[in-house]
């Protein structure tokens, strides 16, 4: 895959479940691959606003971040923001965005099961990060995949699917802008179906 003109602003969503590594994968690939200059993440922003319990202010975070991203947006820049797509808030606005002449580019990060996602929040919050409730990553993950599936993916101008289960960050599937391209159908259909089953049914997670 080729590296996105810059021809056009664009936006980067790295999508994926709580704990899947959008974090740590947005450092190549924001900064070398697709040459953003601006990486938003809501975490940091809770950080910021209460270190002792960032989930009491994510909701807080979330619109801060929002708010400078339409900022971003008003004055036609190119930015990047993280997002777990378990909900429907920036679907419309990325419509607008495309329809507006941005380029919008979506990698989401999938992991196996939400039991592999839960795991690796539990490291996470040994390594010093934020923890997020095994019931909330649970709520959050099939319908996560779902989002992206149905709601999401069609109004992006490409997509990329990761597998990051054992943290290879194994690319499955992509769009291009122009065609679906599927490098692994076994995970792919995998994927697909842990929008159903949340992962339940999935091979073993690693």
């Amino acid at each position: 895959m080729t590296t996105p003109s810059v021809s056009r602003p664009q936006v980067a969503v790295l999508a994926g479940i709580n704990g899947a590594g959008k974090t740590t994968a947005s450092q190549h690939i924001l900064r070398d691959a697709m040459r953003i200059p601006s990486f938003t993440n809501a975490d940091t922003i809770a950080r910021g606003l209460n270190a002792f319990d960032v989930e009491s202010v994510a909701a807080k975070a979330g619109r801060v971040m929002l708010d400078h991203l339409h900022g971003l947006a008003a004055a036609r820049q190119s930015f990047a923001f993280e997002t777990t797509l378990s909900g429907r808030a920036y679907a419309r606005w990325l419509g607008e965005l495309a329809r507006d002449g941005y380029a919008i580019h979506l990698l989401y990060y999938w992991l196996r099961s939400p039991d592999l996602a839960i795991r690796r929040v539990t490291d996470r919050v040994r390594a010093g990060g934020h923890h997020v409730p095994d019931d909330t990553v649970r709520r959050r993950y099939a319908r996560s995949v779902r989002n992206f599936l149905e709601l999401y993916r069609p109004i992006v101008t490409t997509w990329q699917v990761y597998d990051n289960s054992n943290g290879q960050r194994q690319l499955i599937a992509f769009n291009n802008s122009f065609f679906d391209t599927v490098l692994d159908p076994d995970l792919w259909d995998v994927f697909n179906r842990s929008a159903d089953d949340g992962g339940t049914n999935s091979p073993t997670d690693g």
